[in-house]
């Protein structure tokens, strides 16, 4: 046998040839028919697809690299993930149902790892993008992405290899997916997600939970509203039993979601067909049932071109008996089509709510990016000027606290109102000017010579005595007010928004904010006190004048005048006593506690002066000079040093950036499709 003169080997070898040349040609033309049959209006339907489908791709590409699959928990923040909002196409299937070579006829290339058990131990993303003609076909993994494969051998081993490198050789499984896109003239733009085959039972080498773990992860597709479900039956047995069509039951009962296919078609028992669940009779979904024919282990051992296999495919139902009659709806390139299809149609009606989804989620995503800070910078000058704007943030709720903006300032005036009056009170005058007391002060003030006339020695004596009392209220209102101001350093640091992030710029600045408190507190208490010793260092002169003369018994008063002039109305003759009488010590205890009370009713006045001007307007004017002074020395790496921040902050604004950046990369991307012209 000759073809075009060649001998028979070779003329089946240009048959071949040509055989798969007019196949690509007729898969041109047919997408050419059907991109002018959907023309409308100018608008041209069949590009808008590619672009939808072509714009999930770009977002589940950026979904993938950014670390958002659909797991909301491993994202780091409790919001709703975009990976979840965009539709997909899932692929669920038992083990040896013919799911990879469904994938692979889809593809029209063999290119996924094969076995026994399980092989496919790690969702796999694939999209699939359909180029001109004549273009070089190729895949690209995400986690590659300066690597184009265009022997398909090496593009099944780095799925192999990428799959060993998170789970190792054992048969764990992963949910981290692998991402694929394939650049081919011989596919429709469609996106489909391959997860490990359902299972029944462990095998060795497996773990015990391996059956439990599979069904969770499939679930964790499958039960999300926007999931697309392409559920793998082999025709050989009872689709009663099917795993996946029990599955796709249980989440999606009305069968909405769920497209059926059958494989293995060609296997079943002589005198017997599937087409009862073909023609929805005996299992009924939304959508037609699609028969494929996938290549046999026969023709995968060969290698055979899956070209030729489409090829086989499309004869095998025009020429079979029982399916001749559905052979325009049969097939692997149908199925491709179909879904391609309906994928775009359901990507168009989501639009509207991933848009809003977008939207809505970057402004929450930037208010908790408003709330976390902005990283820091590296450079010297900008550290600085962060860290004394953080020091000036606090210093203005510190202010607000003294001032009355915010609570704590009304307790240094409690200190005043209350404290200092109560602490005056108690103050031990009636056990120190009792009449024993009196009496053996005096006496020791006069010495080996009684006093002649007014016992003055000894008054001075009880008053400067009396007078170191007031002492320890006035150290205990420094104290109390010092006490004040350094809780509310610590509140003021907790309620300052920007130095949360920095736990060892929050220590810093409140050890020396502490140590100017201390300063603060020293010039309080040395005022309060130089009040104390003033009053005891020079007495009131006016106040003893003031008060009626004793007139010693026998004698003249010792104010009298002997001269018969009229006597000074302003020392009046006292009563006439025994200055060594009790009568007479009472009267100089009465006098001195009289003084005593006049010098606390002037120091419950001043004290509050002194340790407000040393304390508090300090506080309110100087707190931080000597950090900042101390802060204008350091070096990079001290600067550095004072914004280590918080990890736990450092990850959750991480985070939050990640998603930020993925969200509005998919809101551009929206915005560049005219999916609605």
């Amino acid at each position: 046998m000759t073809f075009g003169g060649l001998s028979t080997p070779n003329a089946h070898a240009a048959a071949l040839v040509l055989t798969i040349r007019l196949e690509r040609l007729f898969l041109q033309v047919s997408s050419l028919a059907i991109s002018r049959s959907l023309d409308r209006g100018g608008f041209r339907v069949w590009v808008a697809m590619e672009s939808l489908i072509g714009l999930v791709n770009r977002i589940q590409r950026a979904c993938t690299a950014l670390g958002d699959h659909g797991d909301a928990e491993e994202s780091g923040v409790g919001l709703p993930t975009l990976w979840e909002a965009l539709p997909s196409v899932v692929v669920v299937g038992g083990q040896s149902s013919g799911k990879s070579s469904v994938l692979e006829s889809i593809v029209g290339r063999d290119f996924l790892p094969r076995g026994s058990g399980i092989v496919t131990r790690r969702p796999l993303v694939l999209q699939l993008h359909k180029v001109d003609e004549g273009k070089v076909e190729h895949a690209e993994f995400l986690h590659l992405p300066r690597r184009r494969f265009t022997d398909f051998s090496l593009v099944r081993k780095e799925i192999v290899d990428e799959t060993e490198r998170l789970t190792g050789k054992t048969k764990q499984i992963s949910t981290h997916p692998i991402h694929l896109s394939i650049y081919s003239p011989n596919v429709v733009n469609l996106t489909l997600i391959d997860l490990p085959g359902l299972t029944k039972v462990a095998v060795e080498g497996q773990p015990d939970n391996i059956v439990q773990d599979i069904e969770t992860m499939v679930r964790s597709y499958v039960d999300k509203p926007n999931c697309i479900i392409l559920a793998i039956s082999p025709a050989n047995q009872d689709i009663a039993t099917s795993d996946a069509m029990k599955l796709a039951k249980e989440v999606d009962p009305t069968g909405e979601r769920t497209f059926g296919v059958l494989t293995k078609l060609d296997l079943m028992d002589k005198g017997t067909n599937a087409l009862d669940v073909l023609e929805g009779r005996s299992y009924r979904l939304q959508h037609p049932w699609v028969g494929v024919v996938n290549r046999s282990q026969a023709d995968i051992n060969k290698n055979v071109d899956m070209i030729v296999a489409r090829i086989k495919e499309r004869e095998y139902f025009a020429t079979s008996p029982d399916y001749s009659h559905l052979a325009s709806r049969m097939g692997s390139e149908y199925l491709a089509k179909l879904l391609s299809k309906h994928l775009e149609s359901v990507i168009r009606s989501r639009i509207p709510s991933i848009t809003s989804l977008i939207n809505k989620t970057i402004d929450e995503l930037e208010a908790e990016m408003n709330h976390l800070g902005r990283p820091v910078a590296v450079d010297a000058g900008a550290q600085l000027y962060t860290i004394l704007e953080m020091c000036r943030a606090f210093d203005r709720v510190f202010k607000e606290h003294l001032d009355g903006g915010r609570p704590g300032g009304d307790r240094i005036y409690g200190v005043f109102d209350n404290q200092l009056p109560a602490a005056l009170k108690k103050l031990p005058f009636d056990r120190y000017l009792s009449l024993q007391n009196v009496k053996k002060v005096v006496s020791e003030a006069d010495g080996y010579q009684p006093h002649l006339i007014a016992p003055e020695q000894g008054y001075r004596r009880l008053i400067e005595g009396g007078l170191g009392y007031f002492r320890g209220p006035a150290e205990a209102s420094v104290d109390a007010v010092h006490y004040v101001l350094k809780e509310l350093v610590r509140q003021s640091i907790g309620e300052t928004q920007e130095l949360r992030r920095f736990p060892t710029l929050q220590t810093e600045l409140a050890a020396a904010a502490y140590e100017a408190l201390e300063r603060f507190r020293e010039d309080g208490r040395k005022t309060a006190l130089r009040l104390v010793d003033m009053e005891a260092s020079y007495l009131t002169v006016e106040f003893f004048r003031q008060l009626p003369q004793e007139v010693e018994r026998g004698n003249n008063p010792a104010g009298s005048n002997p001269t018969g002039k009229k006597p000074d109305d302003r020392n009046p003759v006292g009563p006439t006593i025994d200055r060594y009488g009790e009568g007479h010590f009472r009267r100089i205890g009465s006098n001195v506690s009289s003084y005593i009370s006049m010098v606390s009713d002037t120091l419950r006045n001043t004290i509050p002066k002194a340790v407000v001007y040393c304390q508090v307007r300090e506080a309110k004017r100087s707190l931080l000079n000597h950090f900042y002074t101390q802060v204008g020395k350091k070096e990079g790496k001290q600067l550095a040093d004072l914004l280590d921040e918080n990890p736990a902050l450092m990850e959750r604004r991480m985070q939050c950036a990640k998603r930020l950046e993925l969200y509005k990369s998919a809101r551009d991307e929206i915005d560049s499709v005219s999916w609605n012209r």
